[in-house]
């Protein structure tokens, strides 16, 4: 018998909020050096939905929101402090650190500050 996946974490522990968190931010910040726009509220909260759904989770609409607009503050953040390639250099090595098993300096950086968001809001 093959071993069975490891139970993901509930959506709503801080791990997975931080972790919805970075994901967005990635996903925000990507999105807006490819097409030049920022994704709506609605649309972050949406993927958000889409993404706890493929494991069988869900938070409430509220909660995805706070996610999709914290994550929205901190992709602008991120993008008014960099040059555009520096951006572009940082989206990439936030979206390969959605593998779990990347190994990136700037990745936890970035997922510390996701952290303090969160802690913050």
């Amino acid at each position: 018998m093959p071993p069975q996946p490891p139970t993901p974490p509930p959506a709503d522990s801080r791990g997975t909020r931080a972790a919805l968190l970075f994901a967005l931010t990635a996903e925000r910040l990507s999105v807006f050096y490819e097409h030049g726009q920022w994704p709506t509220a609605a649309q972050g909260a949406s993927l958000v939905a889409e993404w706890l759904n493929r494991s069988g989770r869900s938070l409430p609409l509220a909660d995805r929101r706070l996610l999709s607009e914290l994550s929205d503050e901190f992709a602008r953040q991120i993008a008014s402090s960099l040059s555009r390639e520096a951006g572009l250099q940082t989206v990439h090595e936030m979206m390969e650190a959605l593998d779990p098993k990347y190994e990136s300096d700037l990745a936890r950086s970035l997922m510390a500050e996701c952290v303090k968001w969160l802690d913050g809001a």
